[in-house]
């Protein structure tokens, strides 16, 4: 099934050389994104690299399925590569969801510690271990925040809350924590869910929100910062075996590259967009972000993919 909806999926291509083998790319992300302007800059970059021996398709906004699905897809070799979130990679080696617990990341220079450590690569090295995939570079997502059609300061709250989430566990502890009832959609089915009242409420960094349009159907937006979530470039393990020792080369180089500068934008996007949304009539609240934290906190190490000495290495940087 998943075989021939991937077939059918319609596509949102780059061309990034005339010839080539071709490869997809594939993620759930919209085609005004630096995400999505990222990946067509790397495929541009590989191709020329190359001397137009690789061709990249990057296929955006879900076109060829949600992010369960394109996980599968690299694993099943429809897709050659892919973004992904940290915690739909942990579906497949759980450690590597550590930095994805609610709060377990202070702030933007943590994450930036984090990317850097030898912690994160033992996890990057243990992922590719388990997949047999390759992922070579880790992307700034944001810091995710709360959208409701009501105020939000405190965990209390959110208490019932139909709280939209992916689907992915470490999402679920957030909503534990502070007692919303947690409903998994697809991404590319959440507005439509929120307009509807299928849902209450979901959770997303600024630049996301805006580029998905939920603060058309949201009243509210506060600024929880309870992930700062990431995501991965992988690439699948049979698409790997059949590049030179020189394309891996190349293939690393510009996709830590494009996740620099994806990076980067995102983050000046963020810094700049609360103001933005004020502008566009939505409320902007500061909540009790230690109120918020104080009740994730003890779900941290209870009934977790990683290691607790994994988890104290995480908050000592």
């Amino acid at each position: 099934m998943l075989g021939g909806a991937l077939l059918a999926a319609p596509a949102l291509r780059n061309p990034a050389v005339a010839q080539g083998t071709r490869l997809r790319w594939a993620h759930v992300y919209e085609v005004n994104e630096p995400y999505h302007q990222e990946a067509l800059w790397a495929a541009r970059e590989i191709g020329q690299r190359t001397g137009g021996r690789w061709n990249i398709e990057v296929f955006a906004a879900s076109a060829l399925g949600n992010e369960p699905q394109i996980n599968q897809g690299l694993t099943l070799g429809t897709v050659d590569m892919i973004y992904t979130g940290v915690a739909f990679a942990g579906a497949s080696f759980r450690p590597i969801a550590v930095s994805h617990a609610p709060y377990a990341l202070r702030d933007y220079a943590h994450f930036q510690a984090y990317r850097a450590s030898d912690l994160h690569r033992e996890l990057i090295a243990g992922y590719d271990r388990q997949t047999g995939h390759n992922a070579l570079a880790l992307t700034y997502y944001g810091d995710r925040m709360v959208t409701a059609n009501r105020s939000i300061m405190a965990p209390g709250d959110m208490r019932g809350l139909k709280l939209r989430v992916p689907q992915a566990p470490s999402f679920l502890m957030f909503a534990r924590a502070v007692g919303a009832n947690a409903t998994p959609i697809a991404f590319a089915e959440v507005y439509l869910a929120l307009q509807s009242g299928t849902v209450d409420a979901q959770e997303n960094p600024l630049p996301t929100i805006q580029a998905k349009k939920f603060f058309e159907v949201q009243s509210h937006i506060s600024l929880t910062g309870h992930i700062t979530d990431s995501l991965l470039t992988i690439v699948g393990s049979g698409t790997w075996r059949r590049l030179s020792a020189q394309d891996k080369d190349v293939f690393a180089e510009v996709l830590r590259q494009a996740a620099d500068r994806c990076g980067q934008a995102i983050r000046q996007q963020e810094q700049e967009l609360a103001a933005w949304f004020r502008q566009q009539g939505k409320t902007v609240q500061e909540p009790d972000r230690a109120a918020f934290r104080a009740a994730c906190v003890p779900l941290h190490n209870v009934d977790v993919g990683w290691t607790r000495a994994q988890y104290d290495r995480l908050q000592a940087l």
